[in-house]
């Protein structure tokens, strides 16, 4: 699997950026879509998931600011976040987990870096 990230940049705080990750590849695999984040000198954290069956889980700080979504069609999941805060500035990374006769794989695309500042 092979995931491509697009949207991220700089925007000022209070306002809105959109994330998408297309896949390509052994899509039919893929059971969970998510984004992660990376601050420096920080482990990643999960910004939101969203599996194949439409569960949803969203990680405490972007509840209600942050909207994921996946279009099967297109193979490509978004990321909508709004209400943006400084602290929201990271490198954001498109995550597919996949299952294969039972075994689990993680595939991470490259980074794309969100700053939200003035």
């Amino acid at each position: 699997v092979q995931l491509q990230a697009f949207g991220g940049g700089l925007v000022q705080p209070g306002g809105s950026l959109r994330l998408s990750c297309a896949a390509s590849g052994n899509i039919a695999s893929i059971k969970i879509m998510g984004w992660y984040r990376k601050f420096p000198e920080k482990m990643r954290e999960l910004v939101a998931d969203i599996s194949s069956d439409g569960s949803i889980n969203y990680g405490d700080s972007v509840k209600g600011r942050f909207t994921i979504s996946r279009d099967n069609a297109k193979n490509t999941q978004y990321l909508q976040m709004s209400s943006l805060k400084p602290e929201d500035s990271a490198v954001y990374y498109c995550n597919a987990d996949t299952e294969i006769n039972g075994d689990y794989y993680g595939y991470w695309g490259r980074g794309t870096q969100v700053t939200v500042s003035s």
